[in-house]
This record gives structure tokens, sequence and C-alpha cells, in this order.
């Protein structure tokens, strides 16, 4: 064999296999933005969220990549982190938080976004035009009921026919609405109640404490994301100053607190995840409308009953979707 046509048949041998891999579908890449300080403080929304993008046919690490950013509560690290995975052209943004969904808004108008947000209006924060029809790059589930904070207002006088004052624990901005809802519904009820802010982690302590300083015989928290977090410690506190609480989080009561009302978070997350799934097949973020939970559960702890000294009446016990004994 002469010496070029050795070399054409060794570059050929080369060229086709690099060629055949050029023509391979690159792996989506998804981010996956949180305000939590790890991976290890939702698992269980992860894996949620796992299962939805699964139910579309995605598997992490088999046909789609996440890329995960924790901020820790840390706002200026949020902005960051969503102009960070805009460079990178991931193809789609999933946020399941305010924070999140607010910076991936700013940082982009062209990738896909969907959120899974509990505290937000999406048509009052321009994120989408219509429930039915987002009409542009944002979609997801949203819950934006802040008569639940009203609701929960009223379990707690359930459980506690002589209250007589509540503390309003909140993040101000992020709960508006909900203060609104909770104050007006507290005047309904007859009861006194106190706004105590909530910033960050290192709130909490001193806030029950202030609650039981100013006479609070119960409270309500508001949902946001540092108060899904620490629900455990939260629940620990609230025993510690013999605070009776209740949530919106279900993760609140089987964590050691005392009760909660509200949709299921993980399911959330599922749905958020189907949806993503749905957008990386194809479909536009504008054909999907946004959704919002369907269901409401109340969890009562009822070791945690006992051990502030409540009876909890058999009226609300039979009509709790779980007790924890």
């Amino acid at each position: 064999m002469k010496r070029r046509e050795f070399i054409s048949l060794i570059v050929g041998a080369t060229a086709w296999p690099l060629g055949a891999r050029a023509q391979q579908p690159a792996m989506p890449v998804i981010a996956f933005l949180s305000p939590t300080p790890g991976a290890e403080a939702i698992p269980h929304l992860i894996a949620a969220f796992r299962r939805g993008l699964a139910e579309t046919g995605f598997h992490e690490g088999e046909n789609l990549a996440i890329e995960y950013r924790f901020t820790n509560f840390k706002p200026e690290l949020m902005q960051q982190a969503a102009s960070d995975v805009v460079r990178r052209k991931v193809n789609v943004i999933f946020a399941h938080t305010p924070e999140g969904g607010a910076a991936a808004r700013n940082a982009t108008t062209s990738i896909p976004i969907v959120g899974g947000d509990l505290e937000s209006d999406p048509v009052a924060m321009g994120y989408v035009k219509s429930l039915a029809r987002p009409g542009g790059n944002f979609t997801g589930i949203f819950l934006d009921l802040p008569e639940l904070s009203a609701k929960q207002v009223g379990l707690l006088k359930e459980i506690i026919p002589r209250l007589s004052r509540i503390a309003i624990f909140g993040i101000p901005g992020l709960n508006e609405a909900q203060f609104a809802a909770a104050k007006t519904a507290a005047q309904a009820l007859g009861l006194e109640s106190e706004i105590i802010e909530v910033r960050s982690p290192d709130d909490l302590e001193g806030a029950l404490a202030t609650a039981t300083t100013k006479h609070a015989e119960a409270g309500v928290l508001l949902s946001s994301p540092l108060m899904f977090v620490y629900s455990k410690q939260i629940g620990e506190l609230a025993i510690a100053q013999r605070l009776p609480l209740i949530c919106l989080f279900t993760e609140f009561p089987k964590a050691g607190g005392l009760m909660s009302y509200g949709p299921n978070v993980a399911d959330i997350n599922r749905r958020c995840g189907d949806y993503v799934g749905k957008i990386l097949h194809g479909a536009k973020p504008n054909d999907l409308p946004i959704q919002r939970p369907e269901k409401f559960e109340l969890v009562i702890n009822l070791k945690t009953a006992e051990a502030l000294g409540l009876s909890v009446p058999s009226v609300l016990l039979a009509t709790a979707d779980e007790v924890i004994e």
C-alpha cells in the first residue's frame, strides 16, 4: 500500500467516529435555583422534582444534567446565580421560590423559566400576562392565596377557644398580603395581633421570645422558604416557649411543630418537574398555563399538642388529613 493511501485510510478511520459523535444531540442542562443552604436542606423536594422529570422521560445523569445553585438565604447571591446559569445557556431554569423566580426573570427573557412560588401573584409581579396564557418565557405553579392565613388563624381559635392574642411571623415585602389577611381574620374573631418580622435564621429565636414577651398565646408562621427549611428548629423553640404555632407547610408538624394547613409542597415540585420535562420535549412556556395547588391538607401533631398542654377537639381531629401521634 502506498504511503498516501495509508494516510487517507487512517484519517478516514479517525474522522468517522468524531463526525458521528458531533451529530449526537447534546444532553440538555437545566438549572435548579434555591435560596436554601444546600441539597441536604430539601432532599425530598429535589427527589419530587426528579420524579416529575422522570414522568416525562428525563433522568438526571442519563439524558439530563442539572446544575444546582444554593445561596443560603443571601439575596445578593441569588441574582449572581441566575446570571451565571444564563451565561452557561442552560435549556430551562427551575426556580422553586420567589427569590429564585425574581432573579431568573431579571436575568433572562428568552430561556424558559418554571417557577414554584407559594407567595407571589405572577400577574401582579409582571411575570405573565394571564394565568391561562402566560405570554412569555415564564410559567409554573403558584399559590397566591393569602386567605389561607385567615384559615390558619381560625384553626388556632378552634384548638384554643380562649385565645385572645396571636403573633404573626413573616418577612416584610414577601408576606405583605398574608400579613393583611391574617390581621383581618384576627380582628373578625375578636383577637389582638402582633406582627413580628423575621428576616433571617438568626431572627427566629428572638422572634419567638418577643411573641412571649408581648403575651401572644399562639402564632401563625407565614409561608416562606425560611420557615420551610427551619421547621424543626422553630418547632423546638415553640415548645420551649410554650407557644402553639400553625404553618402552611405539612413538614412543620411532621418535624415537631403543632399544626399545618396548606398544600403539599413536594407535589408542587413534582408538577414543576413535569413542566420542565414538557418544555424540554418542545412545549413553550406560553402554552403551559399557570397552575395552582389542587389540595390543602390539615396535619396535627398530637404529641406536640400534649407537650403544650392543649386538648385538640375531636371534631378537628376528625377533619384532619393526618394526625401524628
